[in-house]
């Protein structure tokens, strides 16, 4: 009786005004006033009770995507312990976060600051969720929106929240700061930026609630060059003109031009996978015409090498969008690789390809798209992939709650899947890890309304990332093709700069964006002009990949030397010099097979086939392992390991196999050794071979004197030299 005659007066206590405040506190609302500062003091972090379990009994969403439950679990779950409107300082809400009751997470709110003094007058009111006709959040914005710092100074940002009825308020206390590049400059949790010493620009990424808004850093260099020394420059096309312009605010000058050598080996492992011919190479380093290179780059993309050229393009596309065969079954994986590899060979402009794959139908054993359908089975998981691969955009966050550094929401996520959502099947489903029969996929008519938002369960219109919506869609139309519409008209730039930066990233080991799918506001472009430039000329081209390749091969850009000049030897961002890139993991075997004249074996493949033939990752090889080569269970899109390890070094150096093919009686040094070549002969075609160029003269010394040594045979010779030549690092690297 205690109990409930106390709840009696504690209720008549809050319904009379009892323990209301006598200031002129304004009335306060969850969504408004309490909301900011339960994110800004981490009680909604994964960290804290926003963990899957919660914490403690209580549980809060993820960054507060789901408001009302977060009202909810504090007003009234556990039967409203958490609050107590007759002594609001006796709250549970109070007592833990101030840690005047042993908190687990400590003070996560200061005592007597004035966000107690907010929770204290918010309960005092009764706990509202909202005040009628309270204006909603709109955006925020951080100022100063652009500022150039000198190196350590230190300045203050402030941001100003903007509400729909045109108010605005001043959020600065309330806000989340995150510096990307710690190294470059720091941020502090009342918003002070401290540049560091490095030169460059970069963001501080401001977070209040599920809005976003950047600030752009400049810290300019002690010493910027002269304006005549970028006017002198070359410039090959537009490509070159962006790349100075950028260079020139950072007082960085490019590197020389590479060698004729590093050019020809370059474009063709670039461009085709693999080595130059070595007599190839002879005629190019003879040839003293000015267009030689123009020429060349025309000759790779010729009709001549297209087979070549798609076996090694189709390898990293396939990368991205080659199921698992253990998860989709083998037939399909292999019409889809088939399908691909014909695409590159045919030079289909991309949005074409796009298209196809993205509005298939059909029988999974008869049409190769429809594995990609087969694998990514629900709408959501097809709306994740297509993002990320073809507009750049990483949504996988906002499929659980609004993403952490973007404005991306779960609306925006389950909106896109809606586009999928009227997609059918029927046959044989997913068996791992055979899924040997048919399964036939197809659009329905006048099925819609299929994908709900988890939360608040309203069925959603299709709408892409920053698209329309498309409502009131005809039963006769697939939505699928409204999407693709949208992706590829010629004012949507996303499609075209998602393509153009990840062969950017291809070419020079780093995207103009890096990672080369993570375009958001917060991983800003390092020339966004030069990016803008890319990807409309790609449009306008017709979205055509050899055309957009021959751009970039003959930029003065793309043929810088790798080796820095003391204003660009710590630039390993703005592309001022080529950056040292290790040999694909099927680039280098096939590499092997061509020095030693012995193909390697590949399951399920013709005799001679070449690793940049694969059609799946599952084919066993310790080499291509080594190397890099994704994850053979792994599903896509895949990302390489492109750095270097001691594996693969000892791979090289201990490799049986690779020993074996030097060594074999039918390879290609026994055939040297038997030549009537002379050892010098020999040593310079070993080098133009490797290394696409002649050997120094002191290599040359080297390598005959060798020859010389007592007890050698000449075939052992030229082995220990090819060993030599295929483990240093200029071999291993496109330099």
């Amino acid at each position: 009786m205690k109990s409930a005659a106390l709840l009696a007066i504690i209720l008549l206590a809050t319904s009379s005004g009892f323990g209301a405040e006598n200031d002129d506190v304004p009335t306060l609302s969850f969504r408004n006033d309490v909301l900011p500062i339960l994110t800004r003091h981490g009680c909604a972090s994964g960290a804290c009770h926003a963990k899957a379990e919660g914490q403690n009994g209580f549980h809060l969403t993820v960054f507060s995507y789901d408001p009302a439950a977060d009202y909810r679990e504090i007003v009234h779950n556990a039967r409203g312990r958490r609050v107590f409107p007759a002594a609001p300082e006796q709250s549970l809400l109070i007592l833990k976060s101030t840690n005047r009751i042993d908190h687990e997470g400590g003070e996560a709110i200061k005592q007597g600051s004035a966000a107690e003094q907010t929770l204290l007058s918010w309960i005092r009111q009764g706990m509202p969720w909202e005040i009628p006709g309270e204006p909603l959040l709109d955006h925020i914005i951080a100022t100063p929106s652009e500022e150039r710092y000198a190196k350590g100074e230190s300045k203050s940002l402030k941001v100003t929240a903007h509400y729909t009825d045109g108010s605005t308020r001043d959020v600065t206390a309330l806000c989340e700061f995150k510096s990307p590049e710690p190294a470059f400059a720091t941020v502090e949790e009342n918003g002070r930026v401290t540049a560091g010493s490095i030169p460059g620009q970069g963001v501080i990424v401001t977070r209040y609630l599920e809005q976003v808004s950047l600030a752009s850093i400049t810290i300019p260099p002690d010493q910027l060059q002269p304006d005549a020394a970028y006017a002198e420059l070359p410039v090959n096309n537009e490509i070159d003109h962006y790349a100075w312009e950028g260079l020139k605010t950072l007082g960085i000058l490019p590197s020389e031009l590479c060698s004729d050598s590093e050019f020809i080996r370059r474009t063709t492992l670039d461009v085709l996978g693999r080595l130059p011919d070595p007599e190839r190479v002879r005629t190019f380093l003879a040839d003293t015409s000015p267009e030689k290179r123009s020429n060349y780059i025309d000759e790779l993309l010729s009709a001549e090498h297209a087979a070549t050229y798609a076996d090694y393009w189709s390898t990293k596309w396939g990368d991205l969008l080659r199921p698992n065969t253990q998860r989709v079954g083998v037939k399909p994986v292999y019409l889809l690789d088939d399908w691909i590899r014909q695409q590159f060979r045919e030079n289909v402009p991309w949005s074409d390809f796009v298209r196809e794959l993205l509005t298939a139908q059909g029988s999974s054993h008869e049409y190769g798209p429809v594995a990609l359908w087969r694998d990514k089975r629900e709408p959501a998981d097809m709306a994740e992939f297509m993002s990320r691969i073809f507009l750049g955009v990483r949504l996988d966050c906002a499929k659980c709650h609004h993403h952490p550094s973007e404005k991306w929401s779960q609306d925006d996520y389950y909106s896109l899947a809606a586009f999928f959502g009227s997609m059918k099947r029927k046959g044989q489903g997913i068996s791992a890890p055979i899924s040997g029969e048919p399964e036939y996929w197809w659009f329905q008519q006048g099925v819609s309304g299929t994908v709900k938002h988890p939360v608040t369960e309203a069925v959603l219109a299709p709408k892409p990332p920053d698209g329309p919506v498309f409502a009131d869609i005809p039963a006769e139309t697939d939505p699928r093709t409204l999407l693709v519409d949208w992706i590829t008209a010629p004012d949507n730039p996303q499609f075209a700069k998602a393509a153009v930066n990840r062969v950017w990233g291809e070419l020079f080991g780093r995207g103009i964006v890096a990672p080369v799918d993570d375009f958001r506001a917060s991983n800003p472009a390092t020339n966004a002009a030069l990016l803008d430039w890319l990807a409309a000329d790609f449009a306008r081209n017709g979205y055509d990949f050899k055309q957009l390749l021959s751009t970039i091969l003959n930029s003065r850009v793309y043929q810088l030397s790798s080796l820095p000049n003391p204003t660009n030897v710590a630039d390993t961002t703005h592309f001022s010099r080529a950056y040292r890139r290790r040999l694909p993991a099927e680039v280098m075997l096939d590499a092997v097979v061509d020095l030693t004249g012995l193909p390697e074996k590949f399951q399920g493949l013709p005799k001679g086939s070449r690793a940049t033939q694969q059609w799946n990752h599952k084919m066993s090889s310790d080499f291509l392992d080594a190397f890099g080569r994704p994850d053979s269970s792994a599903d896509c899109p895949c990302e390489r390991d492109r750095s270097s390890s001691v594996v693969q070094a000892l791979h090289l150096m201990n490799s049986d196999q690779f020993q074996a093919k030097l060594a074999n009686a039918g390879g290609w040094a026994a055939e040297l050794a038997k030549s009537d070549s002379t050892d010098s002969e020999i040593v310079e075609n070993l080098y133009l071979t490797t290394l696409a160029r002649h050997p120094e003269a002191d290599e040359s010394k080297i390598a005959l004197a060798y020859f010389q040594t007592e007890g050698i045979t000449r075939q052992a010779a030229i082995e220990d030299l090819l060993w030599s030549l295929v483990n240093s690092a200029a071999f291993v690297f496109n330099h």
